[in-house]
């Protein structure tokens, strides 16, 4: 009996690698799309900006900002569903010309970014829940006296290529016969460089990323943003269209950050206190993203 019982004993441990393996490879079975390729490859991609200063730009210490903290977040909550905690994460530079694209191709596997979520952009990704609210508005220099769009009419006008602000003010030039000499540039801080040194009068873009741009150039005697809102856009951040388990990691990934209250931290972190590189924006928090957490889960 002794001697059934050793190899019994010595049965089970042979064959328990052997049901870990399995058992591994049933999970791994069930995994499709994003999750699936990150289980299979052991990295993930995230999709950075250069210059969009809070949410995502270049520091010395590589991609920073408050898209890139809730890209994270969302990383953390897809290492636990595929229980692989040492995945590895790499970055890719994107603009607003090529993130939607690269997100399609897989090159990107998450735009952490400030990009807006919209209808026509839902036909060709997804998005996760809104995490920021912004509208178009303008950068002039304070001693030209432009006060609104109104004022620009036969005035060369910069907006960056691919964005919604380009579209909105086009439309907006076009309905109301400005005759404003629309100029387009690669990001938005060639965008400000035009203003910045006179080539442009002004510089049409979310006003977060204006007020980023002046605080990071310490700019503030010399520009300052101006105008009502020319449109409405409010921020996801952006992954590949009908992929259900990753849609799912990500609205788990948001409402654990709003339940213990992360999703406050993360913003006073970059809109209101001294960010980790030293400028300050000082923008509190609007009523819609108030109540938009709210609906998440933040508790007041």
């Amino acid at each position: 009996m002794r001697r059934i019982a050793i190899l019994l004993g010595v049965a089970g441990l042979l064959l328990m690698p052997a049901a870990h393996a399995q058992e591994q490879e049933t999970k791994a079975s069930k995994l499709e799309g994003t999750l699936a390729k990150v289980d299979r490859t052991g990295v993930i991609t995230l999709g950075y900006r250069e210059a969009s200063f809070p949410l995502s730009y270049l520091s010395k210490a590589g991609p920073i900002g408050y898209s890139i903290d809730l890209c994270l977040a969302v990383v953390d909550e897809i290492k636990r569903e595929i229980d692989k905690p040492e995945i590895q994460v790499n970055y890719k530079l994107v603009t607003p010309e090529t993130r939607i694209n690269a997100v399609k191709t897989g090159e990107i596997d998450i735009e952490c970014g400030s990009t807006t979520a919209n209808k026509e952009r839902g036909k060709e990704v997804a998005f996760s829940p809104i995490m920021y609210i912004t509208g178009t508005k303008l950068l002039v220099k304070r001693k030209s006296g432009y006060r609104s769009y109104r004022n620009l009419a036969g005035k060369v006008v910069v907006v960056t290529a691919g964005t919604t602000n380009e579209a909105a003010l086009k439309s907006l030039n076009e309905k109301n016969q400005l005759g404003m000499n629309i100029i387009s540039a690669r990001d938005h801080e060639e965008s400000y460089g035009l203003v910045a040194t006179g080539k442009a009068e002004a510089f049409a873009t979310d006003d977060v990323l204006l007020y980023g741009l002046i605080a990071r150039h310490k700019a503030d005697a010399e520009l300052m943003v101006v105008g009502e809102f020319l449109s409405f856009d409010p921020y996801g951040l952006m992954f590949r269209k009908d992929d259900a388990q990753m849609a799912e990691a990500v609205r788990r990934a948001f409402e654990a950050t709003a339940r213990n209250r992360d999703l406050l931290e993360v913003y006073h972190k970059w809109f209101v206190r001294q960010t980790p590189t030293g400028e300050r924006i000082g923008l509190a928090m609007n009523a819609q993203l108030s109540e938009i957490f709210r609906a998440l889960g933040v508790e007041d």
